[in-house]
């Protein structure tokens, strides 16, 4: 019994060595394999992480749904995902996107539009005049007659006689109409949006986690062959801006958007950037409706005493440009030259008129601005040392992103605050958040001459006097003081050495599907 115990545990042991022997083989021909499949450049793995990059952005989105979302910096991100019947390049200029032609009718009032062939959404469907329809009657408010976009505001009716034609009708001519049509198109009836955002474009929506990152992946079914380059791309959310640099410099960040002038310096090898006008405008906004904010002399004090010189040389480090109205000198022929020094530094000048307004020892406010960006933090505390020369005492508040949206953009509850407003393909729509009407009006400023000129300007044809009201509206911004229009600052992007293709443009957006990994 013992001997026959004896020869069992034998053959066991035999047994398991040749099974582990048998593993081991495997396991390292597999490994080989592998290793020769990498060597070859046809290892899937290596290959996803070469098309796969990080971009740091400093804030949450506010919205998905393209319809909802207010912020520029929901945009910049969804310009990947969403796409309407035309889109502009990195000029500025507007390209064939879900139409591929367009013709406007000899009284300027109806646009027709035809859809290019195979333009799939992100769930496979393809795009009908049908899906344009419902997404511009939300837009013009045709159902409710309250439109959700001031640029549809105008449109009396969309029809879609057939599966590829779109005719969009206008109750009267508009000069800058096309640029509306840039607007996101979704499925007909679709109604998650907000959850799960369905386009058109170069990237496909995976995920978000408030706080943390939104991911996107590569749409495989663009109608623009062989883009996107990348696989995967993942705006990481990160609020801190000293945070986000050494996330970038260790490693993990691989494109840094509006990077601090004061980091380009300290970028070292790996690493190459772009500094350019980016047609953004950085201001001190006053709400008209609260003291003393309400008197323009208080307006034009605080103008005199604020220079601006030295804002651009010690936070923008001269990476910006100065200028004295709500439009940045890129629009070309549409900007008034000279408005940026209108109110050149003059102290005195600026005492006078608070003395004027009833402020002969000036007074105390809060200057609110939103915490992520360290730049309008920055800007706000050099700002309040000028103040102090003429009295005023500017208490800064820091909140959160979410905070500035509610409280100060939506809620109109602040005395001043500062921000960057991003600009438009079009001029009117750059400035028409000044009319009286509008929604997106957190100044609260009321200008009969202004609202005047401005439709005025919506209307025109005659491309001269169109550029002639353009220009008298952003005069009757600085004549009233309506805010202290500091400059368009540089935008800088930094971005590893190994990656190509980054372009710069006029609207706030970052261009995904243009980066390319270098081989």
């Amino acid at each position: 019994m013992a001997l026959m115990i004896k020869s069992r545990k034998k053959k066991k042991t035999n047994f398991m060595k040749g099974l582990w022997l048998s593993i081991s083989l495997v396991l390292l021909l597999t490994a080989c394999d592998s290793q020769k499949e990498t060597a070859n450049g046809t290892a899937s793995t290596k290959e996803k992480v070469d098309k796969e990059v990080v971009v740091a952005v400093p804030q949450d989105p506010d919205y998905l749904d393209p319809f909802l979302a207010q912020a520029a910096g929901t945009r910049e991100i969804m310009f990947n995902v969403f796409e309407g019947l035309l889109k502009p390049n990195n000029k500025g200029e507007l390209i064939p996107a879900i139409a591929e032609s367009y013709k406007i009718s000899p009284d300027g009032l109806t646009y027709t539009f035809i859809l290019r062939d195979g333009v799939k959404f992100h769930h496979g469907q393809e795009v009908t005049a049908e899906d344009v329809k419902y997404s511009y009657d939300l837009l013009a408010g045709i159902d409710t007659g309250k439109p959700l976009y001031t640029s549809f505001s105008n449109v009396e009716s969309i029809t879609a006689p057939d599966k590829k034609t779109v005719a969009i009708k206008l109750k009267q001519r508009e000069a800058s109409f096309l640029t509306a049509v840039t607007a996101a198109v979704i499925p007909k009836g679709y109604k998650d949006s907000n959850k799960t955002p369905i386009g058109t474009g170069p990237f496909k929506f995976v995920e978000y986690l408030p706080g943390q990152r939104l991911v996107l992946e590569k749409n495989p079914d663009y109608y623009v062959k062989g883009v996107p380059y990348l696989d995967k791309v993942e705006f990481r959310i990160i609020k801190d801006a000293e945070a986000a640099f050494l996330a970038f410099q260790s490693g993990e960040i691989d494109i840094y958007p509006r990077i601090g002038s004061e980091k380009l310096e300290e970028l070292g090898k790996g690493y190459k950037y772009v500094s350019a006008p980016q047609n953004l405008v950085q201001l001190l906004a006053f709400n008209h409706k609260r003291k003393p904010f309400n008197n323009k002399f208080v307006r034009q004090a605080i103008n005199y005493a604020i220079d601006k010189d030295e804002i651009i040389k010690g936070v923008a480090l001269g990476k910006g440009t100065k200028i004295g109205s709500n439009m940045s000198p890129i629009m070309g022929k549409y900007y008034q030259e000279g408005l940026e020094d209108k109110y050149a530094i003059n102290i005195e000048k600026a005492k006078q008129l608070l003395s004027e307004a009833g402020y002969p020892n000036g007074f105390t406010t809060t200057i609110t601005v939103p915490s992520n960006y360290q730049f309008h933090v920055d800007t706000a505390q050099v700002i309040a040392q000028q103040l102090k020369k003429i009295g005023v005492k500017a208490n800064i508040e820091t909140v959160e992103w979410g905070v500035w949206l509610e409280r100060v953009y939506q809620g109109r509850d602040y005395d001043t605050t500062i921000i960057g407003l991003d600009g438009k393909l079009d001029p009117y729509e750059i400035l028409n958040k000044y009319l009286s009407t509008a929604k997106n009006n957190f100044f609260n400023f009321s200008n009969h001459q202004f609202d005047q000129v401005l439709e005025q300007a919506r209307t025109e044809v005659d491309e001269n006097k169109r550029v002639e009201l353009i220009k008298k509206a952003q005069t009757i911004l600085a004549e009233e003081a309506a805010a202290v229009y500091i400059m368009d600052p540089n935008t800088n992007a930094a971005f590893k050495d190994n990656l190509e293709g980054y372009q710069t443009y006029p609207i706030y957006v970052q261009d995904m599907a243009a980066i390319k990994v270098k081989e």
